[in-house]
């Protein structure tokens, strides 16, 4: 069944490429912290590792914001490893290789024709609650500012008009 806004996500294992090494990874290692969840369709193209590159370059201000980036794609860790040591060897965060396509199919992003996922990114906060979904056809690449902004609009745990950033007025209690 596919997890839903304001529903509590299930925890998923899946093994994963983090910075040089495979390891399991599940939900569960990051309960407490919020996680920005963001599936790619493959290895090797030309959208993927701009986005890919966006978000190692803020994972930081994410860490700041007790966020971890998990990102995921229906690629093997061998896939992974190959193009992230000789593209992407600036990117720590662990990338998920849902091979099974269960984390894919858990979230409703699997392009099953292709069996590969959409883009799509996905913010859960530290109860484990799905808050915030973007899910986009293959062709567009999406902003990591405005994920960036969307982690801590939530975290003010207020209204937030459009376009709001952080230090501006929020339209109150949520």
């Amino acid at each position: 069944m596919t997890v839903k806004i304001g529903q509590k996500v299930e925890s998923f294992t899946s093994e994963a490429y983090v910075n040089g090494q495979f390891k399991k990874v599940s939900l569960n290692d990051y309960k407490g912290k919020w996680v920005v969840l963001f599936f790619y369709p493959l290895d090797f193209t030309f959208i993927c590792p701009t986005e890919i590159k966006g978000f190692g370059q803020l994972e930081g201000e994410f860490k700041n914001l007790n966020a971890v980036v998990l990102g995921a794609s229906t690629d093997s860790v061998h896939s992974h490893k190959a193009w992230f040591q000789r593209d992407l060897p600036e990117v720590l965060f662990p990338v998920l290789a849902d091979t099974t396509h269960q984390v894919a199919i858990q979230f409703g992003v699997l392009k099953e024709d292709q069996g590969i996922a959409y883009r799509a990114t996905f913010i859960i906060d530290p109860e484990q609650v799905l808050r915030y979904v973007v899910v986009s056809d293959l062709s567009v690449g999406r902003s990591v500012d405005e994920i960036l902004r969307v982690v801590q609009a939530l975290q003010t745990g207020e209204l937030c008009p459009v376009s709001w950033k952080p230090g501006q007025k929020t339209l109150g209690r949520a």
